[in-house]
C-alpha cells in the first residue's frame, strides 16, 4: 500500500534545465513501446486547473484529506457541497489536443499502455482504451460501509433531490472536482447515505493521506517493466504514487521523458523535459511523426 500525502514539493537541489526540443519525444514513439503517465496539467487546456502550475489551485485550496473526510461529518457536508457544484462544471470538460494526441498515439500502435493521475475520465473520452487511473474515478462512488459501486451521477441526482434550493457561485473548481465554497455557502446542505446499507459514500477517488490499492500499483510497475520509455506528460511528480514509476524506469535504465512547463521532481531522473503546453507540444509531435491530425480537431458539439 502507498500513500498520496505530499501536497507541495519544493526544488532543494539544481535541476537540469528544461528545452524546447521534442526530437526525443517524436523518436521514442517512432520507435514504439511508450508508457504515458499524465498529471493533472493533461487537463489545464480543458478547463480544469492543476495544483501546483501557474495559477494552480494548491495556493487557495486545500484538497480533502482522508482522515477528515472519514473522520468528521462536517468535513463530508462541506466536501459533498462543494463536490456536487463542482461536478456540473467538471462534466462539461470535453477532450483537448493533447488528450486526443495521446489517444491517436494509441491507434497506431506507439504505446504500451496508458497511467493517469488524474480523475476526469478525459483521456477515456479522447478515445484511449486500457487507462490505468492510478487515483481512480469522479464517474464512481463507493460506499465506505459495504464497499457497493454505483455511478456518479446516480448521487448527483439524489443530492439534487434532497437539496433543490442548492445553488452557490463557486469561486473556481479544482483538479478534484471540488469547488471553491466558503462555510456559510455551505450551510446546511444535507449528505445522501449508501442507498444499500446507510453507510458513508465517497467518490472512488484516493483522497490525499489515503492508500493506492496494492493490485493498482503493481499493475503499474509491470506496465514500467514492459516498457521502453516513459514518457511523463503535465505532472509536477510531486507525489510519490506517480513519482516512483519514474524512478522505477530509470533504475531499470529506460529513457524517461518529461513535457511539463515548470520543474519536476522527476528532472533529475529524465533525458529531457520540454518546457512546451501539451497540447501544442503533442499536435506538434503528431505532425512530426507524418500522423493524420484529423483526429486532433475538436469534436462537434
Amino acid at each position: 500500500m502507498r500513500m498520496r500525502p505530499t501536497l507541495s514539493w519544493t526544488p532543494s537541489e539544481d535541476l537540469p534545465p528544461g528545452t524546447t526540443d521534442l526530437r526525443p519525444v517524436v523518436d521514442a514513439l517512432r520507435a514504439g513501446g511508450v508508457l504515458v503517465l499524465s498529471g493533472a496539467g493533461m487537463s489545464t487546456e480543458s478547463g480544469i486547473p492543476d495544483y501546483r502550475g501557474e495559477g494552480g489551485s494548491l495556493s487557495r485550496h486545500t484538497p480533502m484529506l482522508y482522515q477528515d473526510f472519514t473522520g468528521s461529518a462536517q468535513a463530508r457536508r462541506r466536501y459533498w457541497a462543494r463536490s456536487h457544484l463542482g461536478w456540473r462544471a467538471f462534466g462539461r470538460a470535453r477532450p483537448n489536443a493533447g488528450h486526443r494526441a495521446v489517444a491517436e498515439f494509441g491507434r497506431r500502435g506507439l504505446l504500451s499502455g496508458v497511467i493517469t493521475q488524474n480523475v476526469d475520465g478525459l483521456h477515456q473520452a479522447a478515445g484511449s482504451e486500457g487507462v490505468v487511473e492510478l487515483h481512480g474515478s469522479l464517474e464512481r462512488v463507493v460506499c465506505l460501509g459495504c464497499g457497493a459501486l454505483s455511478p456518479r451521477r446516480e448521487l448527483a441526482a439524489r443530492l439534487a433531490e434532497a437539496n433543490p434550493d442548492f445553488a452557490p457561485v463557486a469561486a473556481g473548481i479544482n483538479p478534484d472536482g471540488d469547488a471553491d465554497l466558503s462555510d456559510d455557502q455551505v450551510g446546511d446542505f444535507r449528505v445522501v447515505p449508501c442507498v444499500r446499507c446507510d453507510g458513508i459514500l465517497k467518490p472512488d477517488v484516493v483522497f490525499f493521506g489515503e492508500a493506492v490499492a496494492r493490485q493498482r500499483v503493481e499493475q503499474c510497475r509491470e506496465l514500467v517493466s514492459a516498457a521502453d520509455t516513459l514518457l511523463v506528460l503535465g505532472s509536477s511528480l510531486t507525489v510519490m504514487s506517480g513519482f516512483r514509476f519514474v524512478r522505477q524506469a530509470a533504475e531499470a535504465g529506460k529513457p524517461v521523458l518529461i513535457i511539463n512547463r515548470d520543474v519536476t521532481r522527476g528532472d533529475r531522473y529524465a533525458v529531457a523535459r520540454v518546457e512546451l503546453p501539451l497540447g501544442r507540444a503533442l499536435a506538434t509531435v503528431t505532425g512530426q511523426l507524418g500522423l493524420s491530425d484529423d483526429g486532433l480537431a475538436a469534436p462537434s458539439i
